[in-house]
């Protein structure tokens, strides 16, 4: 499996967000890798939409709420060795239950209160979006970086560059 680097794309319309699929997919970039992202019910079926991972802050807040979480778990397990209720007696592994328990409930927590806000890494595109433009999220290997910039330059000039996230799991 390759390392990713995201690039943002912002295309005019819907017909050149097509022509910009049928070039990527000439390029050897995998449809699953593509996500387009325009106003409710703008896209073909047949075309890859972003879904609610690329469309809400659920990532953010969860990896927030995880780090949180794990702290609040490991300084209560922490308390409740140190300073037990005297019907109980509990050991080391105490924090490490309540530091998992923390991650898990934090960052389901954060998680779900966060999938009810926008993308905050993509606010500055969403008011194009609503324009009618059209947003292109493609994940291409490291090494394929270069050539798909170029390709897309020459090709669709229409196609205004928004920039990279360098930071995609390795995972699919």
């Amino acid at each position: 499996m390759l390392a990713r680097q995201r690039l943002y794309f912002m295309l005019p319309d819907v017909v050149s967000a097509r022509g910009m699929l049928d070039e990527l997919l000439l390029a050897r970039i995998e449809i699953r890798h593509m996500h387009f992202w325009a106003a409710e019910g703008a896209l073909p079926e047949d075309m890859p939409d972003a879904n609610i991972w690329h469309k809400t802050d659920l990532t953010h807040g969860a990896q927030n709420g995880m780090m949180m979480g794990g702290v609040m778990g490991f300084l209560g397990g922490i308390w409740l060795v140190y300073f037990p209720p005297d019907w109980v007696h509990l050991n080391m592994l105490a924090i490490v239950v309540t530091t998992i328990a923390g991650i898990i409930l934090g960052g389901w927590m954060s998680g779900m209160a966060a999938a009810a806000l926008p993308n905050s890494r993509l606010e500055n595109f969403q008011k194009d979006i609503a324009n009618g433009k059209v947003l292109l999220l493609v994940d291409v290997p490291f090494k394929k970086v270069r050539m798909i910039e170029d390709l897309i330059e020459k090709r669709h000039p229409e196609a205004k560059f928004g920039g990279v996230e360098s930071h995609i799991p390795v995972f699919p």
